[in-house]
């Protein structure tokens, strides 16, 4: 902000340097220009050229403040009212007076609503007041007043374009900036992204467009996470850098399924500024139930298999894997544990045994008894049982694993009863 400002008083003084007016009876010089230039401007009445001349060529700033003041007092509707209010407006930021710079900067716009230093300077005081929607408002005019801008007498247009360039970026980094602060993305998006492209080095542009794609919804990953590696090119600060590091690392890795290829975008943005044509990452696909089924057969014996991964290849695996895993389960006895009871009945309970199923308190075990249970020992709904049993049948979607000769185990369960995973699908 610290540069910016300076930037930022820098151009405005050197817009608004109190050019002086034609002294009265003298005839304006026609000067050929590419830009198109303001007309000369002449004050007719001596007395009224006296007070203006005397109040712009003040070098303090609290006299100079007096005499545009009484300038523009005296004189409300003179022809170089507009500059004095410029003047004016700049002489209070010298001074250091953001309260009448304020003041002077809707003076100025109560005169001409494009003017494109008082719209700067507002948006900017805005944006350092926090008022997000104001400072946006004031940029967005600004931008628009920019284009419509005429050279001043004595610029040349070499200066002038370069002028209003570093206007034009300080004016997309308001509002671009003050957009992010209230989510507007795109908006964000469509300002920093010229505001960087004007000062490629500036962090304090660069970083908010990474966060503009990144935060985004949906995120726009491939330009964010090349402008995240960007900042963290050029921020100084080590604890900062580390912080960018760490958070553009984990993003890259969701996106990209791996870390393979982050330490040569790191190495990359740190001489390429703006993403080349044709630049990508590619995206992390991941893999469909079915495939997921599938690498589990290849990885695992069904012995050695959770309950939901029996599950998971009897729903979503080809009818070959679900024949390799059934054909090891059907009719074979099975103990389980921490199952949670869904129904309770006599010689029948229905159970949930994956996590996803007990969360969503549907069975996906039925388990029946080849006798009534006694009334003392019958399992309440929500209750956490042991138990084995044997398994005849199974229905694919939704799962639900039919057993018999059901049996209820003390909560010391033998070593090879099964527990519910984590998740029911391999993530």
């Amino acid at each position: 902000m610290k540069t910016s400002l300076v930037a930022l008083l820098l151009v405005l003084g050197s817009l608004a340097s109190g050019q002086v007016p034609a002294p009265p009876a003298s005839q304006p010089q026609a000067s050929p220009a590419a830009a198109p230039q303001a007309p000369k401007k002449e004050i007719k009445d001596p007395a009224e050229y006296n007070a203006y001349v005397g109040a712009v060529q003040q070098t303090d700033p609290a006299a100079k403040i007096s005499g545009l003041e009484a300038f523009l007092t005296q004189y409300p509707n003179s022809v170089m009212k507009e500059d004095g209010l410029e003047l004016l407006m700049g002489t209070y930021q010298q001074a250091g007076n953001q309260a009448k710079v304020i003041d002077a900067a809707n003076r100025l716009l109560a005169v001409n609503p494009d003017n494109t230093r008082a719209l700067v300077l507002l948006a900017y005081n805005e944006r350092a007041a926090q008022k997000w929607p104001d400072a946006k408002q004031h940029a967005e005019r600004g931008l628009q007043a920019l284009a419509k801008m005429t050279k001043p007498d004595g610029v040349s247009d070499a200066d002038f374009a370069k002028q209003k360039a570093q206007l034009g970026g300080l004016l997309n980094s308001v509002a671009g900036f003050s957009a992010l602060q209230t989510k507007d993305y795109a908006s964000a998006q469509k300002y920093l992204r010229p505001a960087v492209e004007a000062d490629p080095n500036n962090v304090e542009n660069v970083y908010p467009l990474a966060l503009s794609y990144l935060t985004a919804t949906p995120p726009y990953d491939v330009n964010g996470l090349f402008f995240i590696a960007r900042a963290a090119n050029l921020v100084t600060d080590p604890k900062g850098k580390e912080s960018i590091v760490k958070f553009g690392h984990n993003r890259y890795v969701k996106y990209h399924g791996s870390e393979q290829g982050w330490d040569d975008l790191l190495a990359q943005t740190k001489t390429t500024p703006v993403p080349a044509a044709g630049f990508t990452i590619a995206a992390y696909v991941p893999p469909t139930p079915a495939q997921q089924a599938a690498d589990l057969v290849k990885t695992k014996k069904p012995e050695e298999m959770s309950f939901a991964e029996w599950e998971l290849v009897l729903s979503e695996g080809s009818p070959e894997d679900q024949e390799k895993v059934w054909s090891s389960l059907k009719g074979k006895n099975l103990q389980m544990a921490e199952v949670q009871v869904i129904t309770a009945a006599p010689t029948k309970l229905e159970l949930a045994a994956s996590v996803d199923d007990i969360d969503q308190k549907r069975g996906d075990i039925e388990l029946s008894f080849p006798g009534a249970i006694p009334a003392r020992s019958l399992p309440k709904v929500g209750d956490k049982i042991n138990f084995e049993g044997t398994p005849v049948s199974y229905t694919p979607k939704p799962f639900v694993m039919v057993m018999e000769k059901g049996a209820l185990l003390t909560k010391a369960a033998p070593a090879p009863a099964k527990k519910p995973p984590v998740h029911r699908k391999p993530q």
